[in-house]
């Protein structure tokens, strides 16, 4: 089977910001009928990545799901990523991978995976993306070796889930 391969290294700066999920598989965290699900980056004072997930649940009430990132080297292409809460991601074996595994050279379509191919998700700077950037980018999937069989497509109805609204959950 081909090996997981992240791409050879990235813009950080460039990648930072708002990104809409396209398609992604099943994680136990997220709720299958999530809808409007966001991935804002922004870079912290210490070097590492904060991680902003925003969907409305399968109930339709905003969550939220903070985490940080940090490359794992200088490529940036490979991020150690954590969900805890921060008093409690000293624990060993709670960071995952998060590989960038293809992006196109704008910066506006990406596919993240995980190098056991267990978790992977297609990101864009926009809602939706055509259906031949979506195919791209799923047959990098396949040919790296990810099953695709249970992907889920979330819808995007146009509704964010802003600050107001998580302080009010």
């Amino acid at each position: 089977m081909t090996k997981v391969t992240a791409v050879p290294s990235i813009e950080l700066e460039r990648y930072l910001g708002r990104w809409y999920e396209i398609a992604r598989l099943p994680i136990k965290y997220e709720d299958d009928a999530a809808t409007d699900i966001t991935a804002n980056y922004s870079l912290n004072d210490n070097g590492t990545i904060r991680v902003d997930n925003r969907c409305f649940n399968g109930k339709a009430k905003p969550a939220q799901a903070i985490g940080r990132a940090t490359p794992i080297d200088d490529a940036n292409s490979r991020l150690k990523v954590n969900f805890l809460p921060a008093g409690l991601r000293w624990l060993p074996f709670t960071d995952g991978d998060y590989w960038i595994l293809k992006i196109d050279p704008e910066y506006r379509t990406v596919l993240v995976g995980t190098p056991d191919r267990k978790y992977l998700w297609v990101l864009a700077r926009a809602p939706t993306v055509p259906p031949a950037m979506l195919e791209e980018y799923l047959s990098e999937a396949r040919r790296q070796g990810f099953d695709l069989a249970n992907l889920i497509r979330p819808s995007h109805t146009g509704r964010e889930v802003t600050d107001a609204m998580i302080s009010e959950a």
